[in-house]
């Protein structure tokens, strides 16, 4: 994707803190450009939903529970109303997580390994829950920073969540 040089984002690039993406060659496809990391890491204040955004770490993961009933089965123990302080931690979990994974963005597999694990041998998570969860989040996101969620914020978005699933699902193979 080419960045005109009259698009204000395109001058900042040159002091993002975003490494050049060094993706596994499995992951080559859908590699992040410098250009999405920059969006990913700069959009809006999204990482600091783990503190506080309005309800937003609980929000994705209740729109999960109640748009795919299904994904409750893995919290049986958790207290599944909006603004539960379980759903509270998991969502902060998950943010903290994927900001990992955004600053790790040349390692994304080695940054959420243990999840990786942890989900596939411990938790035995069915695969396609990342990709629903992943719906969830562009929704919410995209409700929560209408402005800073554009087409380019959106494409960027979708392939770095296509891509955690993909790490996240890797020890199922």
């Amino acid at each position: 994707m080419a960045v005109s040089h009259g698009n204000p984002v395109s001058n900042s690039l040159k002091n993002c803190p975003c490494p050049t993406v060094a993706a596994p060659v499995y992951l080559l496809a859908n590699s992040v450009s410098k250009f999405q990391c920059h969006l990913l890491a700069n959009m809006g204040g999204v990482w600091g939903v783990g503190a506080d955004c309005g309800g937003g770490v609980n929000e994705f993961i209740h729109v999960l529970f109640a748009s795919y009933p299904q994904t409750k089965t893995y919290f049986p123990h958790f207290d599944l109303h909006p603004g539960s302080p379980h759903l509270h931690m998991h969502g902060t979990k998950v943010v903290a997580a994927l900001g990992d994974a955004v600053k790790s963005i040349d390692n994304i597999a080695g940054a959420l390994a243990k999840l990786s694990e942890l989900h596939a041998y411990i938790l035995r998570v069915d695969p396609v829950n990342f990709k629903l969860l992943s719906h969830c989040l562009l929704v919410t996101v995209a409700s929560h920073f209408p402005a800073d969620f554009t087409a380019d914020a959106h494409t960027a978005w979708d392939k770095f969540l296509s891509i955690v699933s993909s790490v996240l699902t890797e020890k199922y193979r």
